[in-house]
């Protein structure tokens, strides 16, 4: 097991390469959003969709458009907007009077890097017709069914819900999503960074440096990264602590918690933490990688109350006190 290992950490230190050319040329438009970047990549590398969160000017699209540019893949943006159609999405049959048939023109939806931008102002129909999608890898038209591209990624971005002219997103269809990532504005130095590059007409390109069938080559030895039972077991604790928190001794948040984190949860949370060894160059998970990506993995899927809203506590919060309860292996 242990040569096993060593072999894989090898492998992985070859290849964390291609993370290393994404991050420097992402590193031309994008500064001081190593956070986000580096979440964007898990969900690349763990195969899961990403929503991002945060107030207008922040640079999620920046960061998605930038991501996809530096992938030999095809890009879509989508913005979403409360007069889409489910049809503009994934595409509809066309009436061709010439020869009195029906053709299929497919959606947008049909790329390997899909943009919803401001996914929460699009009607629920819309939104379920792409988290259908998200879901099932395939979108069916009239009597057809197609596969989406692989790679396939959707990176949803969101402005806070409390803004006028959104429709929240319902919490199961958010639970589709691995990552849900907060930004937050940047600092003073990084924002004197940004502003003196944009002020300029001449703002650098971004070249594609990965192809699709490498993503593949590095999904497939993302799942190949061990984890021990151990940290198996440490990850269930986690999940089953915001169902049954008074199991481990922690009786002040039942009353806190409307519903606890989905099985999705769990297989989220192993995904996610190998992606991100992978990304530290390890062969192997350990605890740390659990605890860097379980509020993103969790923060979504842990529902408060209303005493909690009353208490202003946050379902952070929360995923906080959980990770000081929990004993690490």
């Amino acid at each position: 097991m242990d040569q096993d290992i060593r072999e894989l950490t090898h492998s992985i230190e070859r290849e964390s390469e291609l993370a290393d050319r994404v991050l420097t040329e992402t590193g031309k438009l994008l500064f001081g959003q190593r956070y986000m970047m580096e979440r964007l990549l898990i969900g690349l590398f763990a195969d899961g969709h990403v929503l991002l969160e945060g107030v207008p000017g922040l640079a999620k699209t920046l960061a998605v458009k930038t991501l996809s540019a530096t992938m030999q893949a095809k890009f879509q943006r989508i913005q979403f907007t409360p007069d889409l159609l489910p049809a503009d999405l994934v595409g509809t049959l066309v009436y061709n009077q010439k020869d009195s048939q029906f053709t299929t023109r497919k959606g947008p939806i049909f790329a390997n890097f899909v943009l919803a931008d401001e996914i929460n102002r699009a009607p629920a129909k819309v939104q379920s017709a792409l988290l259908e999608a998200m879901q099932e890898r395939q979108v069916t038209i009239g009597d057809h069914t197609f596969p989406l591209p692989a790679p396939f990624l959707v990176l949803a971005t969101q402005n806070p819900i409390e803004q006028e002219g959104t429709y929240p997103l319902p919490e199961a269809q958010v639970d589709r999503f691995m990552l849900k990532i907060k930004i937050d504005y940047p600092k003073r130095e990084e924002e004197a960074r940004i502003m003196r590059a944009y002020a300029k007409t001449d703002v650098p390109d971004v070249t594609a440096v990965v192809s699709p069938e490498e993503v593949m080559r590095i999904r497939a030895l993302v799942e190949r990264i061990y984890v021990d039972p151990k940290i198996e077991n440490y990850i269930l604790d986690i999940v089953f602590a915001t169902r049954q928190p008074e199991e481990f001794k922690l009786n002040e948040l039942r009353p806190l918690i409307q519903y606890g984190a989905s099985p999705r949860a769990s297989i989220y949370l192993i995904k996610a933490a190998r992606a991100h060894a992978f990304l530290r160059r390890r062969g192997y998970v350990v605890p740390e990688d659990i605890r860097a990506i379980g509020h993103d993995v969790l923060r979504h899927r842990v529902a408060v109350t209303y005493e909690a809203e009353a208490e202003e506590v946050s379902s952070e919060e929360i995923i906080n006190k959980i990770f000081n309860r929990i004993e690490v292996p």
